[in-house]
């Protein structure tokens, strides 16, 4: 398991400066969480080339890329920590994405049915298959996660949990990458940047909650599980990270009839921090502001799903984004 693309730690303080950075990040968010991106998933073809050695750079020679921001896991107690957190079964396919040198993929395959590791840096593919090709439960992906097509490559297995140490640049995408196809994966445990992982958990009401916390809390019941000093990772990162567990629920924990639009109902809601939910509505993008004017203005519509106009997005639960979704719709 590696880390790469480690960010700077962000102070907790509410400052101005915060706020324009919380702002940037949610509308990031909502630019790299499609509207359409949590219906459900269709299969597409797997490319075989994929899965073809491409470099042969041993694991012992290679060097962590400054590029990619690569920070191998190293610490053999945290390693065993993160392997009873998954608690990999016998009869179970796993997907590891990102196993670098292969700190976690031994264990995994001691104690899994398959593992499916993706990996993107060529330069770490042959040093892989030198130290697992062998064995006939190891598939090596080379393969970006951001476009990787996981439910086609665990077959034949139709579910699979996964473990991965997401980079802190991309893990955003990763993760809507992962929730669009929760319909073969059961259970996620990450490695995140600390500051990532308290706002993935951070309640209605915190500071930190934001579009990201809104989208996983609906569809992952979310446990953190331990904090991970940077003296964990060769070479030695600026930031701490944490590993969380995401357990995919059955179903969307609220009830809609449109998925996508209660998706660009929390987008607006939280387009500009320091607005209240009655402000960013009114200056919700076009499609959304006549679907609310439709129906009486936004006003009329947070009266109705009985939210204070003077609220902010970050107060609000998963139920009352459901619930002013439910007036439009």
């Amino acid at each position: 398991m590696r880390r790469s693309g480690d960010g700077e730690t962000a102070d907790s303080a509410t400052s101005d400066g915060e706020t324009r950075q919380r702002e940037a990040e949610d509308q990031s968010h909502s630019r790299d969480l499609d509207s359409t991106a949590f219906l459900p998933f269709s299969d597409s073809p797997s490319n075989p080339e994929s899965h073809l050695p491409l470099s042969d750079t041993s694991p012992l020679m290679h060097r962590p890329s400054k590029r990619l921001g690569q920070n191998f896991l190293s610490d053999s107690r945290i390693i065993d920590r993160i392997i009873r957190a998954l608690d990999p079964k016998s009869d179970e396919t796993i997907i590891e994405v990102g196993p670098g040198r292969g700190a976690l993929t031994a264990q995994l395959l001691e104690n899994s049915g398959a593992v499916v590791a993706i990996e993107f840096d060529r330069n770490l593919i042959a040093g892989l298959l030198e130290r697992f090709g062998s064995n006939p439960n190891f598939k090596l992906v080379q393969s970006d996660a951001l476009t990787t097509h996981f439910c086609s490559e665990i077959k034949p297995a139709n579910q699979a949990r996964l473990i991965a140490n997401l980079p802190y640049n991309i893990s955003t995408a990763i993760l809507q990458r992962l929730i669009e196809q929760r319909a073969c994966l059961t259970e996620m445990v990450l490695m995140l940047q600390r500051e990532v992982v308290d706002r993935i958990t951070a309640p209605a009401g915190s500071t930190d909650r934001g579009y990201l916390s809104v989208v996983v809390e609906a569809y992952c019941e979310t446990e953190k599980l331990f904090d991970v000093a940077p003296g964990a990772f060769r070479p030695i990162p600026k930031v701490w990270s944490s590993v969380i567990r995401l357990n995919v629920r059955p179903r969307l924990a609220v009830t809609v009839k449109d998925e996508a639009l209660l998706w660009q109902v929390v987008s607006a809601g939280f387009a500009q921090r320091r607005k209240t939910i009655l402000n960013n509505l009114r200056s919700a993008p076009a499609r959304l502001q006549e679907l609310i004017k439709l129906h009486g203005g936004a006003s009329i519509v947070l009266c109705q799903a009985e939210v204070d106009l003077r609220r902010r997005a970050e107060t609000l639960t998963v139920e009352e984004w459901a619930r002013i979704t439910h007036s439009i719709e």
